[in-house]
């Protein structure tokens, strides 16, 4: 048999697009008392077969600095802002775009201590248009993503 008979009678396998949707979900970690921290996940696929990769896991402190953002991207997603609660079992789904801005919010956040820098990143990327968090979030978890990271948090913070 010849190499090129070989290779016709091999099968070969067609590649397909997956139809999975990348979304982005909440999951509540409760804390001393009534209070509870975070880990967003990143999603792919749909609700029963989804692969989800850990983005960001915030302490009940880190939670506490940035409440206003997880109420905005819960709101937005279309859900009840009960729906936060240190309670809370099942994930709660937001919708790509707001998941996206909350996950950029998070991962520029999380590091810093003064109050005041935390609201100058928040107030900047919830004034970045949907494009600019698109941009932001795929140097913020690419190879780089510490500078990305630093990059962003200068930008954004004026420090």
């Amino acid at each position: 048999m010849t190499m090129s008979q070989r290779a016709t009678s091999v099968p070969s396998r067609r590649l397909a697009a997956v139809a999975g949707v990348r979304g982005f979900r909440l999951i509540v970690k409760p804390g001393r008392g009534e209070t509870y921290g975070l880990t967003v996940e990143e999603t792919y696929g749909e609700v029963g077969s989804a692969l989800a990769t850990a983005l960001v896991t915030l302490t009940p402190r880190q939670t506490g600095r940035v409440v206003d953002a997880l109420f905005a991207a819960v709101k937005r997603s279309g859900h009840q802002h009960s729906v936060l609660a240190f309670n809370r079992k099942a994930p709660i789904r937001l919708t790509e775009p707001d998941g996206l801005r909350l996950a950029l919010i998070l991962l520029a956040t999380q590091p810093i201590a003064k109050h005041e820098r935390v609201r100058a990143l928040v107030a900047g990327i919830n004034a970045m248009s949907t494009e600019e968090t698109y941009y932001w979030y795929s140097k913020c978890i690419g190879v780089d993503a510490n500078r990305a990271r630093k990059a962003l948090r200068t930008l954004l913070s004026d420090d």
